[in-house]
């Protein structure tokens, strides 16, 4: 038992997909088909998400503690030096993992994490409001998000293209941020903490934002922060969670870097 949940499909090197805070494994699928044309794609539930169960109660589940308990499930899986992809509170997670274990490549699409002190008061306040609406109104915003301009309205802060995406994507975001047990003692646990880890110089490291990307603004993406090296890339008419906004763009995104020869040290 690796104690996450998760999904496999496809053959060729492992690639792990990390997902948001208040998000689950499901946000991935507009592009799992494409990388799993390439890859071993193992999506994953982090814990307190999803189908995962939160950590221990004793277990403080700030992003290197989430890695950790990431870097346990491959382990139990038997995977050595995977790429891996991480969105928002995924990015900040695998820049983690790639601390602890040995890593293929990292891509970082609208990470968490970079900003020089705590959590920006913006976008603590933004996601308790999201989780507040999910939480307690589930239901009709689930209904709503079946409308094109229903899904503009609830997905506008994170979705840069909603008429474009599916309504029973649109309807498992909502449920997976209502949902999620993990989500305020996650958000809490980061509150006060930024990127501090450091991969190898070696690591091919992609960061990519949304034009659209509402939630993540100036103060939270310090990439200079992040190692000599890393790309920086834009994603034109994405939000911050572009995946439906422009699949291809997104699934080739992770197979140029992926694809990258490392740097030899």
């Amino acid at each position: 038992m690796t104690g996450l949940a998760f999904e496999r499909t496809g053959t060729g090197p492992p690639l792990v997909l990390l997902h948001g805070i208040g998000s689950s494994r499901r946000v991935w699928s507009p592009v799992i088909d494409a990388l799993a044309e390439h890859f071993d794609v193992i999506a994953v539930d982090l814990p307190g998400f999803g189908e995962s169960p939160p950590l221990d109660p004793e277990v403080e589940p700030h992003p290197a503690a989430l890695a950790d308990e990431v870097a346990g499930f491959l382990d139990a899986l038997g995977i050595i030096a995977p790429a891996v992809a991480g969105n928002s509170l995924g990015g900040w997670v695998a820049l983690e993992l790639a601390e602890v274990r040995p890593t293929a490549s990292l891509v970082l699409i609208s990470p968490a994490g970079l900003w020089p002190w705590g959590t920006p008061t913006y976008n603590r306040l933004s996601l308790r409001a999201t989780r507040w609406l999910a939480y307690h109104w589930a239901e009709p915003v689930s209904r709503l998000v079946n409308h094109k301009f229903g899904r503009a309205l609830v997905m506008r802060q994170v979705i840069g293209r909603p008429f474009r995406m599916n309504p029973e994507l649109a309807r498992e975001m909502v449920w997976d941020m209502a949902a999620g047990p993990g989500f305020d003692a996650t958000l809490e646990a980061s509150r006060n903490r930024h990127y501090l880890a450091q991969p190898g110089p070696e690591v091919p490291i992609t960061v990519a934002f949304g034009t659209r990307d509402l939630l993540l603004r100036r103060r939270s993406r310090h990439v200079e922060q992040l190692p000599l090296g890393a790309r920086l890339e834009l994603l034109p008419g994405c939000g911050h969670v572009p995946m439906s906004d422009d699949p291809r763009a997104v699934a080739d995104l992770i197979m140029a870097t992926a694809r990258r020869v490392p740097t030899v040290v």
